[in-house]
């Protein structure tokens, strides 16, 4: 019987077929542009139940509107050949049943059953963490890395699973030493990469996470574009705080947006960086434009929590109508819907929804009341900490807008234990600090940036 490259069972695949099965294991765990090879070899080998099962995957991970239909196509292939697949395989085959369905946690419980019988297949372990990103549950997310760990002890992508998954936990020593470990066995290993740059993020480690991402960026030769726009960012976000507005802009513009201009996460990672720089006093001329008209397709889009309200922010601010129509689809999803995540889409995502679009349209305390809501758990909505930081960077600038200094001064002042030195930060503490009759503070506040 065939395996794949981690020594799983395999039922029955042509060569050209089991080379696409490695490509995506492969390049779903280094976040390669090789794991698209599959759906050439599911073409080619319509009865290899497994290629089609990951062509499936391959397609829902567009995180778009029709994706669920071509992903039907390689589902019904694969329910063609399931008679003779294995039992790993026939689990992975209700498993893209299920997401095709929208049933998340039925997904979620089939690839728990998967690790615990088959706890070399990282690819399924990889796809349980990423589920569990989306919906902002961290715990599943160390745990399932950790279930891996004892028959894999050496492997780079665990520990890089591991290290962000201790690191989203807040366990921030334990999520370095797993990223130098995967980084100790695989120097292009940028998941590892991107969890070292949250540590260093979340510590003020300022001018070290730069030139740590500097370094790695030599290694983001072949990722998909998710990946090397997302590494990039993190990059960004460093010298946003060290006060390098040119680096800030290289890096959108040569890095963060131009590759996938039509992806989801490239779009929400253009849409977080602008309003971040914004934020940070930038002039990003008519940056939102571009962003725009690449979204405009996302006008009825409520398929995840934390994309749509990020979409809503790019739309509102390029002025275009279609943030009404999205934010009417808003409105009747948190109202109707009978999904899992109903809840969230009532409770979180719809004042969050509110909230953003306030913001982007001047309505700064209006912007206060939504966000004020949403933002106790907007966890729930997916993303990681520094992405969800968003909406209380547009908090934070809502009640800096609207002159509310007593709140804003608490917010900044508590934002300098991760970020003291932050330029932007202290120059808006400055300014509180002079509007609050306090010119000593405020002195001491504009003179701060990191060495």
């Amino acid at each position: 019987m065939a395996q794949d490259a981690l020594g799983n069972s395999i039922s029955a695949a042509s060569d050209a077929a089991l080379s696409g099965i490695n490509d995506f294991v492969s390049g779903f765990l280094g976040y390669e542009k090789q794991a698209a090879n599959v759906l050439a070899a599911a073409d080619a080998d319509p009865d290899c139940t497994l290629a089609n099962i990951y062509a499936g995957f391959s397609w829902m991970f567009l995180e778009a509107a029709g994706a669920e239909d071509q992903a039907s196509l390689y589902l019904a292939r694969a329910q063609a050949s399931a008679a003779g697949a294995n039992r790993r395989e026939a689990m992975m085959l209700a498993q893209l049943e299920r997401w095709i369905a929208g049933d998340i946690p039925g997904v979620q419980a089939v690839g728990e059953q998967i690790v615990d019988e088959f706890p070399t297949d990282l690819a399924s372990a990889k796809l349980h963490q990423y589920f569990s990103f989306n919906r902002g549950d961290a715990a599943s997310m160390l745990r399932i890395a950790r279930k891996v760990l004892p028959a894999n002890p050496d492997n780079p992508y665990v520990h890089g699973m591991l290290a962000f998954g201790y690191e989203q936990m807040h366990e921030i020593d334990k999520a370095e030493l797993a990223a130098r470990k995967a980084l100790s066995l695989k120097e292009k290993e940028p998941w590892a990469q991107h969890a070292l740059a949250h540590v260093m993020l979340s510590q003020g480690r300022v001018r070290e996470g730069a030139g740590f991402m500097g370094e790695a960026s030599k290694t983001w030769v072949d990722l998909n574009s998710f990946m090397y726009t997302h590494n990039w960012w993190h990059k960004a976000l460093f010298h946003i705080s060290l006060g390098d507005n040119q680096a800030v802009f290289d890096a959108y513009d040569r890095h963060v947006w131009g590759q996938e201009k039509d992806y989801s996460q490239d779009q929400v990672g253009a849409v977080s960086l602008l309003a971040r720089m914004e934020i940070a006093g930038m002039d990003v001329g008519n940056r939102w434009e571009d962003v725009a008209d690449h979204m405009r397709s996302r006008a009825r889009d409520t398929i995840q929590p934390f994309l749509t309200i990020q979409y809503l922010y790019g739309l509102a601010r390029a002025e275009r109508a279609e943030a009404d129509t999205l934010m009417a689809a808003v409105e009747e999803k948190a109202l109707s819907s009978t999904a899992f995540d109903r809840l969230v889409w009532h409770d979180v995502v719809l004042p969050g929804c509110r909230g953003v679009l306030a913001h982007a349209r001047g309505q700064y305390q209006e912007a206060v009341r939504y966000l004020s809501i949403a933002n106790p758990r907007i966890a729930e909505i997916g993303g990681s900490h520094a992405q969800r930081d968003l909406f209380g960077q547009i908090l934070l600038d809502a009640h800096l807008k609207a002159g509310n200094w007593d709140i804003a001064r608490q917010l900044l002042e508590m934002r300098r234990t991760w970020d003291p030195d932050g330029v932007p930060l202290n120059r808006a503490l400055a300014m509180v600090y002079q509007k609050l009759g306090k010119p000593e503070e405020a002195a001491q506040a504009a003179a701060r940036h990191y060495d």
